[in-house]
């Protein structure tokens, strides 16, 4: 594998955003830049050897910094997906978090890791980003250190490397936010989805679990059989914003969360995880974003598959636990894999 890195622009502050371009022995090339940690593109072959973009994304820095920009590719944290009214309790004492999405706290609040600029170290076969979050920052306890190394592998296979401390007791949940589209344009209603999950966390009005993990067995929610896409999406309101309980999550290996097939350019992406769980969203709320090579993103033309802990867990005593404490290293590592 190589890895070329180049310059990508200059924020407001005069800090300079890198940009790094990994490529295997097979051509696919994945690009990561420092703002936000973000994924900005993925290149990989369809069943003639074309090579598209399976990611959605922008040309230069302005787009990712814009208000326009929907957390494409970027690593979202301190606490990824919602928190019911930007509140929790950890032993005992309330915290207050900034509240972004309506009510409540979305992907870490205002400032979330998705608008900062981290710090890259290039290794052997990886490039490593970190970030030091101190405390209080957007209302979270403890000085924060996290790493996220990616690498791309000779089979096709974009792994994705967390790591975390903390100097005090702390919630955490960190996720990717890529928005995959294996044709490369178009919606996405014809791909075909299988996710290894027979349960999903139910949510109400303000897409904030109840409690409740229902089966999806025979509704709209079924993917355990792969179906497409926009098979039952109408039955569904607005779109799938819902997060999938993996069945076969155990804490230490990677499992297999989702497998997608493109039909037309036959593109297959295997999601695995350490995680818990996997929220499928279907761009629900993308409208008339111009995005790269002169494309306008528009709803359902990309989904995300956020391997990450279930939404809102700090106030949800039944779901796997979010806490941290300073004498413990948070670890979890997702690959996306790319066939034919």
């Amino acid at each position: 594998m190589s890895i070329e890195k180049d310059w990508f622009g200059t924020m407001k502050d005069g800090s300079n955003v890198e940009r790094f371009t990994l490529k295997n022995s097979h051509g696919m090339t994945v690009q990561i830049i420092t703002y936000g940690a973000t994924i900005s593109s993925i290149q990989v072959p369809d069943c003639d050897g074309t090579f598209d973009d399976v990611v959605l994304g922008f040309d230069d820095l302005d787009g990712y910094q814009s208000e326009a920009n929907p957390y494409f590719g970027a690593c979202c944290g301190r606490y990824a997906n919602r928190i019911a009214k930007g509140k929790f309790k950890l032993d005992g004492k309330d915290y207050s978090l900034a509240v972004n999405n309506g009510p409540n706290a979305l992907h870490g609040g205002r400032i979330g890791f998705d608008k900062k600029n981290w710090t890259p170290t290039l290794l052997d076969d990886a490039v490593e980003m970190r970030l030091q979050s101190p405390d209080g920052e957007e209302g979270y306890p403890g000085t924060f250190d996290v790493c996220v190394r990616y690498r791309l592998t000779d089979k096709n296979e974009l792994e994705i490397d967390y790591q975390a401390t903390t100097d005090k007791k702390t919630i955490l949940n960190l996720t990717n936010h890529s928005y995959f589209n294996l044709a490369g344009k178009g919606t996405v209603l014809d791909h075909q989805i299988q996710l290894n999950a027979s349960q999903y966390a139910v949510v109400d009005d303000d897409s904030i679990p109840t409690g409740e993990l229902r089966n999806v067995k025979g509704t709209e929610m079924d993917f355990l059989s792969p179906c497409f896409i926009g098979e039952n999406i109408d039955q569904t309101g607005y779109g799938y914003d819902h997060n999938y309980c993996i069945d076969t999550y155990n804490g230490i290996d990677p499992v297999l969360a989702a497998r997608v097939e493109e039909p037309t350019s036959g593109r297959t992406l295997e999601c695995w995880t350490t995680e818990p769980g996997v929220q499928f969203y279907t761009a629900n709320y993308v409208e008339n974003i111009a995005g790269k090579n002169g494309q306008i993103y528009n709803r359902q033309e990309g989904f995300c598959l956020e391997t990450q802990h279930y939404p809102d867990s700090p106030n949800q005593p039944s779901f796997p636990s979010v806490v941290l404490e300073p004498n413990q290293t948070y670890h979890q590592k997702t690959s996306y894999v790319f066939g034919i």
